[in-house]
């Protein structure tokens, strides 16, 4: 520890200004109105932006869904609905006291099974299945028609905050040549830069963005989130702008790791072969997809788990709730499935009268795998891996 890194919060500009959000009072509603003329009252405040500021309000990867600032309506407690920049973080505070909002609440579904059926209240436009992912190896059915035995079980994991010690922030400022610099603390500038461009509505080359040192993320910091709010105001106000969120706000509007819920049904010989398994996969979006489809990808084809099944089936939806948005974590999916298929794994052994252990040797890839997507990987270290791994526990 030297003290010698600089994080975001350590940059300083003279005449800076600090930024604030104000968010959905509702987890749904339609937005009637918007008043901020209060808000220019308070001593101290500079720029006010609402959804009439973004000169393109909606950005995302896989999905172009999620406003900069809510405009039409709320789908969680995390949308921001302006943002204020005033010479102190207090008198940004109580600006944001000032702006009236008028919702209208509408029905909330918090539960993806809920939200699957046909009759329930939609977070978009269309349908809450986002994505349906397909992934199909062999015949399943004949799998199981061979089966001596078929074992199905449902598991489910919870959502997770990543709690890096260092919170969201970033600070924008403009040149003399009109390009905005946006310090940001992340690890992927070069795909900001993409989204940033297109929001602002500037080409790349107008933009900037820079990473001082990084206090953690564990991927809470792989999409965009209050840089085009800083962005926007060091516009309007012509001055350096920073934003630092707090604690609560990264509980409450930073994105999480998925929710699943994964039912596994696996078909077994007597002598304690899997010959096929069917899994399917239900992923909480929240009220935006962000990188979860690029996310249940990765799970779905590392479903099935490391062992031989000459028949599989995996289905994986991704589906939106009001709940906050989520999105990348470590593993980027696969902790989840992983959780589900070892747990299943020894199920399938004790239903077949086997050790763990000789059940998973019997079904662990060789030296070579195909995986259901028909890709094939070398497995030495699989094996190496799970025999060290017996020899240090001591089983």
């Amino acid at each position: 520890m030297t003290g010698k890194l600089e994080y975001g919060e350590d940059l300083v500009r003279p005449n800076m200004l600090h930024a604030k959000a104000l968010y959905a009072k509702y987890p749904h509603a339609t937005i009637k109105r918007i008043d901020a003329g209060g808000a220019w009252e308070v001593p101290g405040v500079e720029g006010i932006i609402t959804h009439k500021d973004v000169p393109v309000n909606r950005f995302g990867l896989s999905h172009k869904d999620q406003p900069v600032l809510a405009d039409d309506k709320v789908r969680s407690w995390g949308d921001a609905i302006a943002v204020v920049a005033a010479t102190t973080p207090e008198a940004a505070s109580a600006a944001l006291e000032k702006i009236k909002v008028e919702y209208e609440p509408l029905p909330v579904t918090c539960d993806p099974l809920t939200a699957m059926q046909d009759d329930s209240t939609l977070v978009h436009e269309g349908t809450n299945i986002a994505a349906h992912l397909k992934i199909r190896h062999g015949d399943v059915e004949q799998g199981f028609a061979q089966a001596d035995v078929v074992v199905e079980e449902v598991f489910t994991t919870q959502r997770v905050e990543h709690c890096h010690l260092e919170p969201h922030v970033a600070l924008a400022e403009v040149e003399k040549d009109g390009r905005i610099v946006i310090w940001t603390s992340t690890g992927r500038p070069f795909q900001y830069v993409t989204q940033l461009a297109r929001i602002l509505n500037l080409s790349m080359n107008q933009v900037a963005v820079k990473v001082p040192a990084v206090g953690g993320g564990f991927g809470g910091k792989n999409e965009v989130t209050i840089e085009p709010w800083v962005a926007l105001l060091a516009k309007q106000t012509g001055k350096p702008v920073r934003m630092v969120w707090s604690r609560q706000e990264e509980f409450f509007v930073s994105t999480v790791r998925h929710p699943y819920r994964m039912r596994y049904k696996s078909g077994l010989t007597k002598d304690g072969r899997i010959v096929a398994r069917e899994i399917e996969i239900i992923s909480d979006s929240g009220a935006y997809v962000g990188l979860g489809k690029a996310t249940l990808t990765k799970a779905a084809i590392h479903a099935a788990g490391p062992y031989r099944i000459d028949h599989v089936k995996i289905d994986a939806y991704l589906v939106y709730t009001n709940n906050i948005a989520a999105g990348a974590m470590r593993g980027f999916g696969v902790p989840q499935v992983c959780f589900a298929h070892e747990c299943h794994t020894d199920t399938l052994a004790q239903k077949v009268g086997l050790d763990p252990v000789d059940f998973r040797k019997r079904n662990l890839f060789d030296e070579r795998g195909i995986m259901p997507t028909g890709q094939e990987i070398n497995a030495h270290a699989l094996r190496t891996t799970f025999a060290r791994a017996l020899e240090l526990s001591g089983w």
